[in-house]
């Protein structure tokens, strides 16, 4: 990740807290309308921020080797019959899987456990 600043402090020659930025982040288009961007990650977990825009669907079905969850910043996001507004966190076993899709457009913050 070099587009963007990240800050690092440390305490006695460890990593203590890695400290960004969303804006600095560049995004990558995962598909027309959908937006990522990842997050400084570690060997325990990686992270990310996904901007949805009316009408999109993530391109295929993700399917979940590690836990996997997302908190609902805004919009509204949409998983089969089930829709998760602001607020809403959703967390999804090893093994499951999910194509989340947004009628409204939806910003999310996700985080995969390694």
């Amino acid at each position: 990740m070099t587009d963007h600043h990240v800050n690092s402090r440390t305490h006695e020659g460890t990593p203590e807290a890695t400290v960004v930025h969303m804006d600095d982040i560049a995004p990558d288009e995962v598909a027309p309308g959908i937006l990522r961007r990842r997050l400084p990650r570690t060997d325990r977990a990686r992270a990310w921020l996904i901007d949805f825009a009316p009408g999109t669907e993530w391109p295929e079905v993700d399917v979940h080797a590690s836990e996997e969850r997302y908190f609902v910043l805004s919009g509204e996001v949409v998983e089969g019959p089930e829709r998760h507004g602001p607020g809403t966190y959703v967390v999804f076993a090893p093994g499951s899987s999910h194509r989340p899709r947004t009628e409204t457009g939806a910003r999310m913050l996700g985080i995969t456990v390694l």
